[in-house]
Order: structure tokens, then sequence, then C-alpha cells
């Protein structure tokens, strides 16, 4: 029961201490993931720059891109870090890539008007069945190696590790289907338990990335509605806690399954949640908009879930679309974002907490190629390498809007052409030579876009005199601390 009580205190003081904040900044801070998985990347100091209008507060990386880190330079966004999945076995093994990382990565930029860095998360989601236990004994000993870095360098008290997991990582029977009945997965409930316990010993944080869309992705059964926060389907009854939508089912899981291991009071952060906008059938901007302010709201709201109240810290997955992410999970997975690729809000989307229809800044500045496509020529007539044209321009580009229940699903023949063609174009540059496919591809100055179906222009690449000015001061400040 005391152990209990303390839980609720904990609880109640989280919630007054979020309160606060949203009265003080007028909302609370909303995080976003900002991924690079792209053929073209758009100039990182105007995106800092739009989600500074924006309101973005929270910025969540995949790696330490120098360019994003030296564009985040003096301001205030509170940045969590990523160790690629690829690194944990060099980390994880030798304590000195551990601080040379940590130096690099983190040490570098914290001065007076550098970084305003949080967190350090050691790998991304390593416990993914996918991996077939590539990452599991290296997680652990990675982030360890890693805090020791933080505390040798006298940052462990300021920046905290973690470590994303899937939800994967647990489930509820089928034969008790119930958030009250979660629990870790059996082949690696100690492992998640030791990093638990780690996390907890260092007064970190656990991070989950949740995905309501791919309840439904692949599952025509399962309630509409029920992935949503607005819906009006039958709702879940587990005990006396009542559950209207499928996230805080899900989250609960994880907060039961914490509960069971004996940490009922671990600071969770959900590292990604969101909605793709192409690529299935359900992945769409309406469908993407509904979820995502629905989600916003009800996690600023204070009401938390059935079992953990209070207000959620948790970052959009994802801000810019990126076109050269794998497929293999789906054709949705290179259309997350809340923009497209070239800066633009894709809907209209209030992250303030102010409950009204706000149109998102776009990223501004953007300089686009000549205004000109690469289009099956009308006048061809032998078509025998039509079909091996597409698949080469398709596996060289992006061509997932062309997939089933995706936005240019419903073009002709020649229509797909087109625009397999174009995007293998766009990608290139626009280069001459690269509008060819044996003959039967024809630069075309007037738009072939659509009903629905947008044909894109790519953006010019922008100068690198800023990030080239910006490494030099980070050079100078590394090389200081070496030799102080």
């Amino acid at each position: 029961m005391a152990q209990e009580n303390g839980s609720n205190h904990r609880y109640l003081a989280t919630f007054l201490i979020s309160l606060v904040s949203l009265i003080s900044n007028g909302y609370a801070w909303v995080g976003v993931n900002w991924g690079t998985m792209a053929t073209h990347q758009l100039p990182p100091k105007k995106v800092v720059k739009m989600l500074m209008e924006n309101g973005f507060r929270k910025l969540k990386l995949f790696d330490a891109d120098d360019s994003i880190m030296v564009a985040l330079m003096g301001t205030d966004i509170e940045v969590m870090l990523a160790i690629p999945n690829v690194m944990l076995h060099k980390i994880s093994n030798t304590p000195k890539a551990a601080d040379s990382w940590v130096y690099e990565n983190v040490t570098c930029y914290l001065f007076t008007g550098g970084v305003n860095i949080k967190y350090v998360a050691v790998g991304n989601e390593p416990f993914l069945k996918a991996y077939n236990g590539t990452y599991l004994n290296k997680t652990l000993p990675a982030l360890k190696n890693i805090q020791t870095s933080l505390y040798k360098a006298g940052l462990g008290s300021k920046i905290k590790v973690t470590v994303p997991f899937n939800a994967d990582i647990y489930y509820s029977p089928d034969l008790n289907p119930l958030p009250s009945a979660g629990d870790f997965r059996p082949e690696i409930r100690d492992l998640t338990i030791e990093i638990i316990q780690f996390l907890y010993s260092n007064n970190a944080t656990f991070t989950v990335n949740i995905y309501p869309f791919l309840s439904l992705y692949g599952n025509d059964n399962f309630p509409f509605d029920f992935a949503f926060f607005d819906g009006k389907n039958k709702p879940l009854q587990d005990g006396k806690a009542v559950y209207t939508n499928v996230f805080d089912a899900n989250l609960d899981t994880l907060m039961w399954a914490l509960d069971k291991a004996g940490y009922p009071d671990l600071h969770v952060t959900v590292g990604e949640v969101g909605w793709p906008t192409d690529g299935d059938k359900n992945a769409n901007a309406k469908n993407a908009k509904r979820f995502n302010q629905g989600f916003i709201k009800h996690a600023l709201s204070g009401n938390g879930t059935p079992k953990r109240k209070g207000m959620m810290d948790f970052y959009l997955f994802s801000l810019i679309d990126e076109n050269a992410k794998s497929v293999a999970p789906g054709n949705f997975e290179r259309h997350w974002g809340i923009f497209e690729f070239d800066g633009k809000p894709k809907y209209e989307l209030d992250i303030r907490g102010k409950h009204k229809e706000n149109g998102l800044v776009p990223v501004e500045g953007i300089k686009y190629l000549k205004k000109r496509w690469c289009v099956l020529d009308p006048d061809a007539t032998n078509l025998d390498d039509l079909a091996h044209s597409i698949d080469y321009a398709c596996t060289k580009s992006d061509c997932t809007a062309l997939g089933y229940g995706s936005t240019c699903n419903n073009l002709s023949l020649q229509g797909n052409a087109s625009y397999a063609f174009n995007m293998y174009y766009q990608v290139n540059n626009q280069m001459d030579w690269d509008c060819d496919f044996s003959g039967l591809a024809i630069i075309t100055h007037e738009d072939p876009s659509e009903k629905g179906c947008q044909f894109p222009l790519m953006f010019a690449s922008g100068s690198s005199f800023l990030l080239h000015e910006g490494l030099s001061m980070i050079l100078i400040f590394c090389y200081v601390l070496a030799i102080a």
C-alpha cells in the first residue's frame, strides 16, 4: 500500500509540473522525430527555423548528424540524440568507443550557444522481432558504457540515456487480451527488466514507440474508430477501466507489464506515434489529421490513460517524408511526415493545445528545379521494354504512391509509366540523360499531375557555407577541450 501511495504522489507531482508548464508557456511542449533517410535533404537551418516558428520544442534524432547539430546551436529545442543499432556492438565491447562517441557528439556541442541535449537514445527498437536477436546482448552493455561516459564527462546528472523500444516487446495473451494481462515477451523478459532496473536507478525514462495505424494495417476486422480518439465504437472493458481507443489500451499493457516487473512508477516517454498519409488505403491526410490532432489533444489534456494519469511526454512521427526508407514493412513507411519532402505542411494541425485550426508554417525559401517533367512519349509504339523500364525507375526512386489504396493508384498504364519516369528524373536532379528509358520517355513543360496525384518537382540543393562555418566552430571548441 505504501508503494501504491508513493506512485500516486509521483503521478500527481508529474501532472502538476506539466500543468505549470502548460500555463506558463501557453502550451505544453510537443516533440517530433526528424528522420533523414531521403535522397534530398532540406537545408537544416531552414528546417530548424520552421520548427521554432511552429512551436516544436522537443526533437528526436536518429543519429548525430553534424549539419543538423550545427543548425540547432543557439536554440532552446530539447534534443534526444541517437546511436544507430550498427554501433551497438562496438560501443558495448569498448568503453573507449563510448567515450569517443560522447565526446564527439555530446560534449563538443555543450557550450554557451550550443545544443540543448537532454537524452541519448542507445539504439532504436533493438529488441524488434525482425532483428532475430541480433542486438539482444549488446543493448544493455552499450547503455551502461554510454551512461558511464556521460558521468566521466560530468554530464550524468544532466543528460540521461534511454532505449526506444517497439511495442512488440510486451503483449497480452490470446486467452486474456486485456491491458491488465500485459507482460513482457517471455524470451526477452529478463533482459528487458535488467534495462528497466538500470533506467530506474539512473532516474531515466523508458521509451516506447506505439502505432495504432498498424492495428488497422492488414486487419480488416479491426474496429476502425478504435484507432482514433473521437470514435463511437464499443469501448473495451477491463475491470473498472474503460478503453475508448487502442493507444491507451496499448500503453496500459506496458504499464501493467512494468507493474508486474516491480516498477509501476517508472517514467515513460512515447518515442514515436503518428499516422502516414500515403501507401495504404487507410493512410491519407484526412486520417492522419484526425489521429494526430486527437492524440495531441488527448496527450496534453492531463487525463492520461486509465492506469496512469497526467500529461504524456511524446514525439510525433514524423517531421518530413523520407523517400529512401525501406518499404519492407509497407509502402506507407515513406509517408509518415507532417510535412511533404519539400517542407510543405500536409494538413492543418494545432500543436499548441489551444484547440484552434492552425495552418503550420512551411519551410521557407525553398528553390525548386525547373518546371519540367519526364513522361512516357505519347508517340512511342514499341512498348516491349516498358514494364522493365518502369520497374527500373521505381527501384531507383519512390513509386509507393502507385500502390494499392494510394494516391496515384488509379492512373492508367501510361500514367503509371509517366509517374515512374518522372520520379527517377527528379531524384536525379532532372539530368537530360535520365529521361530516356530506351527512347520511351520525353521531357515536357506541362504539369502531368492528375486529380489527387501530384507529379512532384524536386527542390534544388542549398549552399553548405553555414554548415562549414558551424563545423569549424565545433572543431575549434573540441580542440580546446582536448588540450585543456
